[in-house]
């Protein structure tokens, strides 16, 4: 299937012949905390159809923007991973994901749970750098059956997928709570004394997450 064109000599036009059709950025959005299998990105982007996943998966592979590769045994599994061209669109999605959050509607009620990657963009979309400037701690959460591994390091943010060895703290909750959480509607004190949220570690590395990287509260 040939993409459309605008046909304009102006580089936003160029960028969005590529990753402007529908889903297009969303599968970026997915594969920006890490590779992902076929199924994870239907899990990650509900009602696509899986024609319509593997046309545009097939688009951005042609233009350079993913790669498929083969994990080495004992996985053996297929996965999508951005290239260097597709982590460079990175800055842009997280500038859209920043902008589109007045948009936001008050309650999750009717919406799909946000996926692995969405989560992961809205924790690098709202960290606080200046309040982490001499921070070097490394969170694990735990999101479901999802892992999301946040390490800070003096003012630096870095979020992949995936388990770590020395987490300073461990979070064990569900997406909804941990959403909750993160947009300021459940207080952490409720959610540890309902027994909504496990903290292993750190017994204050729940409040100080939500300090350096959460939704902030309006005065």
């Amino acid at each position: 299937m040939k993409n459309r064109s605008y046909n304009q000599f102006c580089a936003l036009a160029y960028a969005l012949d590529v990753i402007g059709e529908r889903w297009t950025l969303l599968i970026v959005r997915e594969l920006l905390a890490g590779p992902r299998r076929f199924k994870d990105l239907l899990d990650g982007l509900p009602d696509i159809s899986t024609n319509l996943l593997s046309e545009r998966l097939k688009s951005l592979e042609q233009q350079g923007i993913l790669c498929r590769r083969v994990l080495p045994p004992p996985a053996g599994s297929a996965v999508y991973q951005l290239t260097e061209c597709g982590q460079a669109l990175e800055v842009a999605v997280l500038e859209l994901g920043k902008w589109g959050s007045r948009l936001l509607p008050s309650s999750l009620e009717g919406l799909a749970m946000p996926s692995l990657g969405a989560t992961a963009l809205a924790i690098k979309a709202f960290f606080r750098p200046e309040q982490a400037q001499h921070a070097n701690e490394i969170y694990e959460l735990h999101l479901g059956h999802e892992v999301l591994q946040v390490q800070i390091e003096d003012g630096m943010l870095h979020v992949r997928q995936g388990q770590t060895q020395k987490a300073d703290a461990v979070l064990h909750t569900e997406m909804p709570v941990f959403m909750g959480l993160f947009a300021g509607q459940l207080k952490p004190e409720d959610a540890l004394a309902a027994g909504l949220i496990r903290v292993e570690g750190d017994p204050d590395g729940l409040s100080r997450f939500l300090t350096l990287s959460s939704v902030p509260a309006v005065a």
